[in-house]
């Protein structure tokens, strides 16, 4: 699984989010202001490139983004089935 400061990392530096604490059940989509469907976008592109993934429009579902390790989740998932191919 990806460590959880990476992907905080990302959605710092991504949303542009000052130093409130983020933790694995963070709230994040309808929570957090900085992640409207435009930021998204930008989460999405910035895991992309940092993973090395690629995630396909059907596979985005709002429920990835509930907490900051539903996130992570996907994130693990994404790279289990890259290892695969």
């Amino acid at each position: 699984m990806p460590p959880l400061h990476t992907i905080t990392a990302i959605l710092r530096a991504t949303l542009g989010l000052g130093p409130q604490p983020l933790a694995h059940d963070t709230p994040l989509l309808g929570s957090l202001p900085e992640l409207d469907s435009m930021a998204v976008i930008g989460v999405i592109a910035a895991l992309e490139d940092h993973f090395g993934f690629a995630i396909e429009d059907d596979e985005l579902h709002a429920r990835h983004f509930a907490t900051l390790g539903t996130l992570q989740a996907f994130v693990d998932a994404k790279l289990a089935q890259a290892d695969l191919r």
